[in-house]
């Protein structure tokens, strides 16, 4: 039978009787009275079933096993202080982790950007990326569900959507609202188009109701810009970037973007309008997303994005 934790003070006691040969030299060095002592043996070699010593007049010699179970209580002991060890780092390393959800439409770099200024406030703090594929359900559940497997996404959002998705949100900058072409489109050999070169296109925006950004957007081309022909879709996902790199349609965009695809260019159009991107994270954020939000609080993100 191997005692238990609650025994290691009668293991620690057993070790220090073994080493010095005497009951009174370890009670001396462990703070107890000898007869304490000689009770705590008695009891240990009652609950192993075995002679741990012989008792001479000479003293104390342990016996055969004895002799192996010093050994063995030597490591049960330094296990037990490292597995302490362990466990304390790890509950350490969780409580400054942070798992970040990553697909190609919600990219991890902003952190990549702000790492330096984040590590100031935050400098145990560590990140995990946890990639997704981006799917209805996985949007709708991974958001929904923030602080579970993932703790935070970015990407882009308004109120509109944060309610949609069940979930908060923090603003670390304005991204203006770019225009995917693909490379084979006439359009592809600008670096920045005007509203009037999207007139006879066919301009993918997502469906209403999914972003009161957009729905402005959509309102005002519609008053103002009839020539542009608006087309819905319902979810932004590798396929509709596969329809806009096989057609001379023309998808809304950012520029965070422009590597969800080979075969498409995203570039800035002259208008007003942008959406906020930032930190998608749960109604009731974990001390450890508290203080990366309060730490990216403190960032001037003019100086990180401005493009």
């Amino acid at each position: 039978m191997v005692p238990s934790g609650m025994e290691f003070p009668r293991l620690e006691t057993f070790i220090r009787v073994a080493e010095s040969g005497s009951f009174n030299k370890a009670a001396e060095s462990g703070n107890i009275t000898s007869t304490a002592v000689i009770k705590q043996m008695n009891l240990l070699e009652d609950e192993v079933g075995v002679k741990l010593f012989d008792r001479t007049h000479r003293g104390l010699k342990l016996t055969k096993a004895g002799e192996s179970f010093l050994k063995d209580s030597k490591y049960i002991i330094k296990y037990a202080k490292d597995a302490e060890k362990r466990a304390r780092k790890a509950m350490q390393e969780e409580d400054s982790l942070i798992r970040i959800g990553t697909s190609p439409l919600t990219p991890s770099e902003a952190f990549t950007e702000i790492w330096p200024e984040i590590h100031k406030y935050c400098p145990e703090m560590r990140f995990r990326i946890v990639p997704f594929e981006n799917t209805p359900e996985n949007a709708a559940g991974i958001l929904g569900n923030l602080g579970d497997n993932i703790d935070v996404v970015l990407g882009i959002f308004d109120d509109t959507l944060l309610s949609l998705r069940r979930c908060d949100g923090f603003v670390l900058y304005d991204v203006p609202i770019s225009v995917a072409v693909s490379l084979d489109h006439p359009l592809a050999e600008k670096d920045i188009l005007s509203v009037e070169d999207l007139y006879g296109q066919n301009l993918l925006l997502m469906h209403r109701g999914w972003s009161h950004s957009v729905d402005e957007l959509r309102n005002d081309l519609v008053a103002e810009h009839p020539a542009i022909n608006i087309v819905d879709f319902d979810f932004y996902d590798v396929e509709i970037f596969n329809r806009c790199s096989t057609s001379n349609d023309l998808l809304m965009a950012i520029d965070k973007w422009q590597n969800v695809h080979p075969m498409l260019k995203i570039i800035p159009v002259k208008w007003k309008y942008t959406m906020p991107y930032g930190i998608f994270y749960s109604y009731d954020p974990s001390p450890t997303v508290g203080k990366l939000l309060d730490a990216v609080s403190s960032i001037d993100f003019s100086a990180y994005y401005k493009k």
